[in-house]
């Protein structure tokens, strides 16, 4: 590939990261219905870290919402099943991953993650799961943009 090819094909994938960052802002703006923006003083002064660990730790905690959201979205589909088939639905698995999440978001003192997650940890009706699972992760968007867009591109890349 020559060097304009690579440039035009950067800014595709630029544009397409842009459209897919808007639509999630959008998301997260209509659920939420205020603005709140991630302040990390009151984390940093009650875990007593420096900034750029705590930075290191709201990267990780993204790209590990990302992931987690795949694996939620695949035990929802089983739920889905088993709702089809009459089954009695065992939301213990998907309790637990939000459960561990919701540890790392309130250690943060990540307040629009944790009132996602909250709710993730009571809702039952399997649609109204899977739309507070796109505002989790439009909350990663909203939080580190391009370590969750990265982490989306690389998850549909390895699936």
């Amino acid at each position: 590939m020559d060097l304009t090819k690579l440039v035009e094909h950067r800014k595709t994938k630029n544009n397409e990261m842009r459209i897919y960052i808007q639509k999630s802002y959008d998301l997260y703006n209509s659920f939420f219905q205020t603005s709140y923006t991630y302040n990390d003083t009151e984390a940093l002064e009650e875990l007593g870290i420096e900034s750029e660990l705590l930075h290191q730790l709201l990267e990780d905690f993204t790209i590990q919402i990302i992931e987690s959201n795949v694996t939620l979205h695949k035990q929802i589909a089983l739920l889905k099943k088993d709702q089809l088939h009459k089954e009695e639905l065992d939301f213990t698995p998907f309790r637990d991953m939000i459960h561990k999440n919701l540890g790392v978001a309130r250690n943060l003192r990540i307040k629009d993650f944790t009132e996602v997650l909250t709710e993730l940890m009571v809702e039952t009706n399997l649609q109204g799961i899977e739309e507070l699972l796109e505002v989790l992760e439009a909350c990663a968007l909203n939080l580190k943009p391009v370590q969750a867009y990265e982490a989306l591109e690389l998850i549909k890349k390895l699936t």
